[in-house]
């Protein structure tokens, strides 16, 4: 593909909490108001802040992850997708030098230089004035392939202290002020666990995005964010494939895959969905809460998310429940990351209360108060799966809040898959399997694992013709 124009912009900060997802969510949703069509993405395994983006631009939000997604794939899924968007906006993570190890590999500065984006420093300067100019310095000069093309200054005071921050910040970092935004006396999207409150339990997300837009279009210079990113330049994608799982061809051509996307399982990349589609299934969409029957489908895709916070409604609706567990005896594959591998267990203790689940596989999950995974993680496969072969390794990320807490084994229960990077159940062990069930805690992305729906759908396959020769037998 040849080179083409794509305007581009990385959003950076100097730590996690700086108050940049706040900001660049007004940013997307005030450019959409004026008409623009922004293509957002997120650096990193996050699926919170990628929905609330997605939900601000109108448009899906793409994962960039150079740990997850290998280098040639990740220009040419950023290319493909950014299409005709007039902006492709790319919101960073952590601090913008952080990554896995002293030298910043994997951090969202590396992204910023792979896809050859200006950076846009957010900078949380609460109780600071001329030190900002030192930080923003400091910057500049630390990776000088890394192009800083101005600041917003976030969390601050009344005029007197912008006007000293901004002139401290031109003068001596040397960068545009291209903004100032006030601290806000309530947040409009608050806080849990490491990052914003899930788009799906926000009772007004609308509403307040409008508010931010309104917000940053009157503190931010619009204008010359766009102009920054339009300077960009042309962007070689490169040789790699958007969407390498297409080699697999479509073995799913007449198949249908429930997928559980509700309020309590929504952590999903967009292309693990389109990587199932294009491999001819059709995707049936469930409501594990308020499904009362379960549609005729070949197999159960549960993601994460928070399923200790709908655990009342889930465990009401046992009449699905029921019928779930039914036709799971009976040989429907299911493939159940984190939130759903939960949801598979016995029960979940959560602050006190106590919610029975499925109970297709015999451990309980109890909600502790800190993370007990939480990073990339990779697994090698050492015993049979109804999806991976021994001696394969699965690579990923994991961020749980819950620990396992094994019962009697039921039979043929067993822990198929050794933990090289991670935590996984017990910072041995993961990927629980019990006949055609396999859940685990690490999430993959279909970019990094091309094979991964092509094994959904063979398992999906095999057990419709298992059920079809039970049937005519």
């Amino acid at each position: 593909m040849a080179d083409r124009v794509i305007a581009r912009l990385v959003v950076a900060a100097i730590r996690g909490g700086s108050g940049k997802t706040v900001l660049t969510l007004g940013m997307v949703r005030a450019l959409r108001r004026r008409g623009l069509a922004v293509a957002p993405f997120k650096k990193g395994p996050d699926y919170i802040d990628a929905a609330w983006l997605a939900f601000a631009a109108g448009a899906d939000c793409g994962n960039l992850d150079p740990y997850l997604v290998p280098a040639e794939r990740l220009r040419a899924a950023f290319s493909a997708r950014s299409g005709p968007a007039d902006l492709a906006l790319v919101e960073g993570n952590r601090g913008v030098f952080d990554g896995v190890d002293a030298a910043g590999t994997y951090s969202t500065a590396e992204l910023a230089k792979l896809l050859g984006a200006p950076v846009v420093l957010v900078l949380d300067c609460a109780k600071m004035t001329r030190t900002a100019a030192a930080v923003v310095q400091g910057v500049r000069h630390f990776d000088p392939d890394l192009s800083v093309g101005g600041v917003i200054l976030n969390r601050t005071g009344g005029a007197r202290h912008v006007r000293v921050l901004r002139d401290a910040v031109e003068r001596y970092g040397g960068l545009p002020v291209l903004g100032a935004f006030p601290r806000l006396d309530a947040d409009p999207l608050p806080m849990r666990h490491l990052g914003v409150t899930p788009l799906a339990e926000h009772p007004e997300a609308d509403r307040a995005l409008d508010r931010l837009a309104e917000a940053v279009a009157e503190r931010v210079d619009l204008d010359g964010l766009l102009e920054l990113a339009q300077g960009a330049g042309p962007f070689d994608p490169g040789a790699g494939e958007a969407r390498p799982w297409a080699a697999s061809g479509r073995p799913g051509g007449g198949l249908r895959i429930g997928v559980a996307r509700d309020a309590a399982f929504n952590f999903y990349y967009p292309e693990n969905l389109q990587a199932l589609e294009d491999g001819g299934a059709e995707l049936v969409f469930l409501d594990l809460a308020a499904d009362r029957r379960l549609p005729d489908i070949d197999l159960l895709y549960i993601g994460g998310g928070f399923p200790e916070t709908q655990g009342e409604r889930l465990a009401r609706n046992a009449e699905l429940m029921e019928r779930l567990r039914r036709r799971v005896a009976a040989g429907l594959p299911v493939y159940a990351e984190c939130g759903g591998l939960m949801y598979l267990g016995r029960r979940i203790e959560w602050r006190g209360r106590t919610f029975p689940m499925l109970g297709v596989i015999d451990w309980d999950f109890v909600l502790e108060g800190r993370p007990q995974g939480h990073g990339y993680s990779r697994l090698r496969v050492e015993r049979p799966t109804p999806f991976y072969a021994p001696g394969e390794e699965i690579s990923g990320h994991e961020f749980h809040y819950s620990r396992p807490v094994p019962l009697q084994p039921k039979a043929g229960e067993r822990l198929a898959c050794r933990v090289l990077r991670g935590s996984g159940f017990d910072g041995e062990r993961d990927g629980l399997c019990r006949g055609t069930v396999f859940g685990t805690y690490t999430h993959v992305h279909a970019l990094g694992q091309p094979a991964w729906a092509a094994r959904l759908l063979r398992a999906a396959r095999e057990a419709r013709h298992a059920a079809a020769s039970g049937s005519s037998a």
